[in-house]
């Protein structure tokens, strides 16, 4: 094929660069949105990883189909049916958001992958037959330092783009490409030549099939296994049957290619040591090349930047590689792939050396953006011009398109299955997050002090040793209000956290990881707490019961006692009454004594007198009877009565009738003495057993009043216990109201002690991470050292051959 006019080369390669222009930018633009993606779709790490995944699995699986379709219908067609696909794949991709649908945007980037496996075979190969061999070294510096520049647009556009229309509208990162690919199209259709292999055999269908289906069993099987449980992982279902579809199909592809005039993988290129080598340094270098996917994260990681912020630095990388890969380019003209090569695996190395030994343990600017620089550097040297170079120098020229394409789908295996292990590294420093992270945790927390608590504490005890209320109490338990001073926060609650809860740590990044485990803190206040809560709320209902109980209680027996109090009034009332009426009696009977005494007196003296009376009254009769006697004596017998004599004879008479009535009236007077006597005996024994009735009353009386003095404050003391309850009650009521103020407030208290725990928290979040990036960074050291191993294996060629053009191929 002979090398296009130069200024027709100039448009051929403006259309070219610019589809490898597009491809590199969108890998760019991806790589800082990454998680934000999935995240925003509501995935996983592990299957957010997908939307790289599965554009490496159809872009690898679209090369040998998009090559042999190039030889058949020529590159134009094919390249610009290959550029309408991206493009569509894009808006897709975009319009994903929008449906809110993860698996359509997998899809649409299956379709953006089926087209770009068809851009750079096909502009590699253009470059490697019409460019002069002159020209050829600046149109490979050309190539490298446009992807260099796409890179840096493209992550910082990503960037850029998540600033200005917010991370909440990711999709604009795919509607980049609509208008770059209508552009390419338009051009293309106007000025791209149709080169295309003259003499083409009939398409080989069948092989075609076998190859994209056991490419993709071959990959997906792959992807699926856990690099760090291999022997476990290869018993899934996710795993064996898609490597055992892969086996059971290799001899039939075998057969397949062997049969077929045109097959669309040359079996040849694997018997060949120089290519077999050529092939195997094409997967190292499609593994070393997936470091970039986590540089964004590294560096957020690292510095300490918002996600999204991680994309600016890729610009470094970028920088980097645009300088490297045209100074790559320059160096094969002159000294050959082989020492150009080994020259970009040796930086590879140093750079992830300088990563896990520098960058990671001693973050600073410093040490990232020089390690970010190397890595750049060395993927410009390792990515470029070599490899096409090499696999170009062991084929023919009309194999250019297959040969390529060969080397892009190996390389496309490289890409494919390091981000299913590299990704494990960070999916289990993830995994590690949580046991980290809960440890810096605050493990208790002080519990604000509740209202009347250590009061009612003192109170509890007071009323325990209440003998009024031993009756009441007996058997209650009052709350402990004392013990809850703190409360144990958990890390686990007994188990491990939530799916979610995990997944918030996992997709956290160092500048929200102390805003995530607040989340989790309040997530886990919520879930263990209310058990808390209840247990003290249930103590305090308990107790309140129980007071309530014994309140009723106390209260029956005051309401007793008061009417024991007003029955023992009126009893008193009514002794008194008696008391009263007796005493008055024994008064009146005290009197009527008296007056009988006096009685009993006068008549005694009226006796007396009567005596004296009546003896006079004898001493004249016996004067008067003696006088008649003389004078009767005197005269003789039978001589009648003087007139003196008749006059002392009726003396006698009145004299004897005086003493008689004397006599009667003294016996009367006696009787009647006799008789008051009795009945002054009478009353007095009456007033006697007055006097004892009166005495009984009074001891009764005095005995009420004892008794009611008692009653009374017995009465008082239950009334004021009852109180006492109902004022521990009360203050029993506010506290429980309280409860789940006080550990509102306990959460804010432990909140804000995470705030001040957040330098902590972020330098063991960085140092968790770091372990995943060590992994990585160790990882693409050792495929670096393995490159330069198998390097030194290359068989040398007397000739340095002919450039052959490469841009830098990579999976989006």
């Amino acid at each position: 094929m002979t090398p296009a006019a130069p200024r027709r080369l100039g448009v051929l390669m403006a259309v070219y660069l610019l589809g490898i222009f597009m491809g590199a930018i969108d890998t760019g633009i991806v790589t800082p949105a990454r998680t934000i993606i999935q995240n925003d779709l509501g995935v996983d790490e592990q299957t957010g990883i997908w939307m790289l995944t599965i554009y490496t699995l159809a872009y690898a699986a679209s090369i040998p189909v998009m090559g042999k379709l190039a030889d058949r219908y020529g590159r134009k067609p094919i390249y610009l049916l290959s550029i309408t696909l991206f493009g569509v794949g894009s808006l897709l991709c975009g319009l994903s958001q929008d449906v809110g649908s993860f698996g359509m945007l997998i899809a649409a980037r299956a379709v953006q992958a089926i087209g770009g496996g068809g851009i750079v075979p096909i502009a590699t190969a253009e470059f490697g037959t019409s460019v002069p061999p002159e020209k050829r070294g600046m149109a490979l510096g050309l190539v490298g330092g446009v992807y260099g520049v796409a890179n840096i647009f493209g992550s910082s556009a990503g960037s850029l783009i998540l600033d200005v229309f917010g991370t909440s509208n990711w999709q604009f990162i795919f509607y980049v490409n609509v208008p770059i690919s209508a552009v390419i199209i338009v051009a293309g259709l106007v000025f791209l030549p149709n080169h295309k292999v003259e003499k083409v055999a009939r398409i080989d269908l069948l092989g075609t099939t076998l190859l994209v289906s056991m490419i993709l069993l071959l990959l997906y099987g792959l992807r699926n296994i856990d690099f760090f449980d291999v022997a476990g992982s290869l018993t899934s279902t996710d795993v064996y049957p898609y490597l055992l579809g892969f086996v059971l199909l290799l001899p039939l592809f075998l057969l397949a290619e062997r049969r077929a005039a045109d097959p669309v993988l040359n079996l040849g290129y694997f018997t060949d040591f120089a290519i077999g080598v050529t092939l195997l340094l094409a997967f190292l270098a499609g593994v070393i090349l997936m470091g970039v996917v986590f540089v964004p994260q590294f560096a957020e990681n690292a510095l300490r930047i918002p996600s999204g912020e991680g994309g600016y630095f890729v610009i470094i990388l970028g920088l980097a590689s645009g300088i490297g890969a045209p100074l790559s380019g320059r160096l094969t003209d002159r000294f050959g792939p082989k020492p150009v090569l080994g020259l970009g695996v040796v930086i590879s190395a140093i750079a992830a050396a300088a990563g896990v030994w520098w960058a990671i343990p001693s973050p600073s600017w410093t040490s990232v953006c020089t390690t970010l620089a190397l890595m750049g550097l060395g993927l410009g040297f390792t990515i470029g011009s070599p490899l096409n170079y090499m696999m170009l120098d062991r084929t023919a020229e009309s194999e250019s398109n297959s040969a390529l394409a060969t080397l892009s789908l190996v390389r496309s295996i490289g890409t494919t299955l390091a981000p299913a292990f590299l990704v494990g590294f960070l999916a289990h420093a993830g995994t590690d997050l949580q046991a980290a992270i809960t440890a810096d945790l605050p493990t208790q927390v002080s519990t604000p002090a509740l209202p009347y608590a250590a009061e009612l504490q003192a109170t509890f005890a007071e009323l325990k040793k209440d003998d009024r209320l031993k009756d009441e109490l007996k058997g209650v338990e009052f709350p402990d209000l004392a013990s809850k001073t703190t409360i144990d926060i958990s890390a686990d609650g007994g188990g491990s956290l939530p799916a979610d809860l995990v997944e918030l740590l996992k997709t956290a990044d160092v500048t929200t990881i102390t805003a995530r485990t607040k989340v989790v803190a309040e997530r886990m206040f919520a879930e263990q707490t209310p058990s808390v809560i209840a247990d003290i709320t249930d103590g305090v209902d308990t107790g309140l019961t129980s007071l309530h109980s014994a309140e009723k209680e106390v209260a029956s027996a005051h309401h007793k006692l008061v009417k024991a109090v007003k029955g023992v009034d009126a009893g008193i009332t009514g002794m008194r009454k008696a008391a009263k009426g007796m005493r008055s009696g024994i008064a009146g009977m005290t009197r009527g004594i008296a007056g009988m005494t006096s009685g009993v007196r006068g008549m005694s003296s009226g006796l007396v007198k009567i005596n004296h009376d009546l003896a006079d009254l004898t001493a004249a009769l016996a004067g008067v009877r003696a006088a008649y006697h003389a004078i009767m004596d005197a005269l003789p017998p039978g001589t009648p009565e003087p007139p003196p004599a008749q006059d002392l004879h009726a003396k006698i008479d009145s004299l004897k009738a005086a003493v008689k009535g004397a006599r009667k009236g003294r016996a009367a007077l006696v009787a009647k003495r006799a008789a008051l006597v009795r009945s002054r005996a009478s009353l007095t024994a009456k007033r006697a057993a007055l006097s004892r009735q009166l005495a009984t009353v009074e001891r009764k009386l005095a005995a009420a009043i004892k008794d009611r003095r008692t009653l009374v404050a017995t009465r008082d003391e239950l009334a004021s216990a009852r109180s006492d309850l109902a004022d521990t009650a009360h203050k029993l009521t506010v506290l429980r109201d309280a409860v789940p103020g006080a550990f509102e407030t306990a959460k804010d208290d432990y909140l804000a002690e995470i705030d001040k725990r957040a330098p902590i928290i972020e330098q063991t979040f960085a140092t968790t991470l770091n372990g995943g990036f060590r992994g990585i960074y160790l990882s693409t050291l050792v495929a670096s050292l393995l490159a330069a191993l198998l390097l030194a294996l290359y068989p040398k060629r007397s000739v340095v051959p002919a450039p052959a053009s490469s841009p830098a191929d990579t999976a989006s």
